[in-house]
């Protein structure tokens, strides 16, 4: 017979500090700090919540968006890396589990960077590094591909545990890859949508997407999407009219 703990849960709505590393990942400390306090046993972050999404992207040509691009460079991190070793450390310090996701950079290459899920355990290890196998749209001028090799799931004190970034959620293959090895606790990532259409609603798509994983392979779908500050709405922006390119403007929380 299948005994698995109850356990609690906490999902992270929040916004990085837009492209400074060291001060999101103190701020990632803090949250775990906060959640196991309150009696969590995992912590599910945001897609690229160190230390940013790509914004630009959307709204700037590549050319007006390569000084974002730089920044966006300088602040990832490796992985495994110091700042993972110090997030896995918080992780052990609070027994908690925790997903993250970061910008990874490649330690080959200083521009070759990766959209990427880190999976620590309770007692401080990184039990797997997914890497999103497509970027979405827009997002390929900023991230590699991944590849399969990445879709595992975990053992965890609190059960099978997987992980999917934002789009991901909907590709059947990937989930089913998952479901396969017997997921019990998924983990959605996402980000807030910088640019949407006026009718498609976000929310709604995220929680359908949560909702048809759940049901389809009888699993429990934790939900962590990222949140847009006004300091980032106010540095695209500014960038924007330095580059005299006014868009429509669209940012969701």
């Amino acid at each position: 017979m299948l005994n698995l703990p109850k356990f609690k849960a906490a999902t992270v709505q929040a916004a990085p500090i837009f492209l400074d590393t060291e001060a999101t990942v103190d701020l990632v400390c803090q949250l775990i700090h906060e959640a196991a306090n309150n009696g969590a046993s995992l912590e599910a972050f945001p897609e690229v919540f160190i230390a940013g999404y790509p914004y630009w992207n959307w709204v700037m040509t590549p050319v007006q968006g390569s000084p974002w691009f730089e920044k966006l460079c300088k602040s990832a991190i490796e992985v495994p890396g110091a700042e993972i070793h110090k997030i896995a450390q918080a992780a052990a310090r609070h027994h908690i589990n925790v997903l993250i996701g970061v910008n990874e950079r490649s330690p080959t290459g200083i521009a070759t960077l990766y959209n990427t899920l880190v999976t620590i355990s309770d007692d401080g290890r990184i039990l797997g590094r997914h890497r999103k196998l497509v970027p979405t749209w827009a997002e390929k001028l900023t991230w590699a591909n991944g590849d399969a090799s990445s879709l595992k799931v975990h053992g965890t004190s609190i059960g099978p545990l997987g992980v999917l970034a934002c789009g991901e959620n909907t590709n059947p293959l990937a989930r089913f890859a998952l479901l396969s090895q017997g997921e019990l606790i998924h983990v959605a990532s996402f980000i807030s949508l910088p640019v949407a259409p006026a009718d498609y609603d976000m929310a709604e798509a995220i929680r359908l997407r949560a909702a048809a994983h759940c049901f389809e392979g009888k699993v429990f779908t934790l939900v962590s999407c990222s949140t847009i500050s006004p300091e980032i709405t106010q540095a695209m922006t500014a960038s924007l009219k330095l580059n005299n390119c006014w868009h429509v403007l669209i940012l969701q929380p």
